[in-house]
């Protein structure tokens, strides 16, 4: 690393310009958000591992598919509502399909389309799992923080899952 570049800020831009590197503050901010966001998805999982039928990702899911009209989604607004590859969305509704949570059918107006729907088992889990998530995000992150902190969060992080996708169309 040459000598001119500050400890742990290598690496260069997508094109030939030099770097902006962050400043200190900028840096400490960084680090918080990422020691913070495993340190949280790690909690949920660990919640929802021990004290759930579903993972937090599968619980997540479902919760969409609730949300929906009727209770289903075409897979690719799925997995494009998730964030996910549609090849890890259609691998976890595979095995939640096993169970009986969520069931896949073709689409009645495209047939290479596939839809998924959420069961009465799926409800019925969701709805059991749901005290325990909320409990746990309200302990880990919403009670946590200041209604104001909350909100710039969410605002914050809108800002940045638009800037992703703007980068990385689905």
């Amino acid at each position: 690393m040459p000598q001119d570049e500050p400890a742990g800020r290598t690496g260069r831009t997508d094109h030939d310009e030099q770097p902006r590197w962050l400043d200190a503050e900028q840096q400490r901010l960084w680090r918080a958000y990422l020691d913070g966001s495993v340190r949280f998805v790690d909690a949920m999982t660990r919640e929802h591992d021990e004290q759930s039928e579903v993972s937090l990702y599968e619980y997540e899911l479902l919760v969409r598919l609730s949300e929906s009209p009727d209770g289903a989604l075409r897979m690719s607004a799925l997995a494009d509502g998730l964030a996910q590859s549609r090849s890890r969305v259609t691998h976890t509704v595979a095995r939640m399909e096993t169970r009986g949570l969520v069931r896949r059918s073709a689409t009645a107006d495209d047939r290479r389309g596939v839809l998924c729907t959420l069961t009465d088992e799926g409800r019925r889990t969701l709805v059991v799992a749901a005290p325990t998530h909320v409990a746990a995000v309200r302990r880990y992150l919403v009670d946590v923080l200041t209604p104001e902190q909350f909100r710039a969060l969410g605002e914050a992080m809108a800002a940045v899952a638009a800037a992703c996708r703007e980068a990385r169309p689905s």
